[in-house]
């Protein structure tokens, strides 16, 4: 039995400096690697900007409408280091979007915290002003601290996910066999597979590398010099 803070806890001390989420944009030319370190310092800073910052709690729902993304892996990490609950529900308690979704999001920001990403290189701001109620990811993370810890962390047995009213726990998600294997993926972070991949990978020792805007031939590249293994849907 397990949970994510256990979790990320045991990798930081097995392997802090190995690359765990790698990130490529084909169409902009962005690579972005983090480390188990670095993001587990990202986490720590989501972790605190929906807790300290926007006041949710253990137990709240928390929708991602975030494309392949390593930010979307970030706010999975903090979702589940403060005990949220990661949703497709139509009416969470947060939302964290992106540059398409924003607009979907706007006209009920002032009923839930309502976080937008620009998903530009480095996590930076978004250069023209967003929707009043909406918060720029790229202003408030930074403020955050490097190091979190949940007063009210989640238990293995507290939802992780909730995909159509489903939920799978902490301990299931994370209590598999893992991969350690190194995988490229082309999916969302924030989807059924997708939290599965990840959550697998972070258990078992594992690393991924995901891709946007790529051609087969590309990917196929790319998972040679990255030496990754395709995920089955990239």
């Amino acid at each position: 039995m397990t949970s994510f803070p256990e979790t990320l806890a045991r990798a930081l001390r097995t392997n802090p400096g190995g690359p765990l989420v790698t990130f490529y944009d084909e169409a902009s030319g962005e690579r972005q690697e983090l480390s188990t370190a670095t993001y587990a310092n990202w986490v720590a800073k989501a972790s605190g900007l929906l807790l300290d910052e926007h006041g949710l709690e253990r137990g709240d729902s928390i929708r991602i409408d975030l494309p392949t993304h390593w930010l979307a892996a970030v706010f999975l990490g903090a979702a589940w280091n403060t005990g949220l609950v990661v949703t497709d529900s139509d009416s969470p308690d947060a939302v964290v979007c992106g540059p398409d979704t924003v607009a979907a999001w706007a006209d009920s920001a002032g009923k839930r915290p309502t976080l937008a990403c620009s998903l530009l290189p480095f996590g930076v701001r978004f250069a023209d002003p967003l929707p009043q109620g909406v918060h720029d990811v790229g202003i408030e993370v930074w403020g955050q601290p490097d190091a979190f810890t949940p007063w009210d962390p989640p238990a293995a047995d507290d939802a992780a996910t909730s995909w159509a009213g489903v939920e799978t726990s902490h301990a299931d998600l994370l209590g598999g066999d893992g991969s350690g294997a190194r995988l490229l993926s082309t999916v969302p972070p924030a989807s059924p597979s997708g939290t599965e991949l990840l959550a697998g990978l972070i258990a078992g020792g594992g690393s991924l590398v995901l891709v946007v805007n790529a051609t087969q031939d590309r990917l196929d590249v790319l998972a040679s010099n990255e030496r990754a293994t395709h995920f089955p849907d990239a």
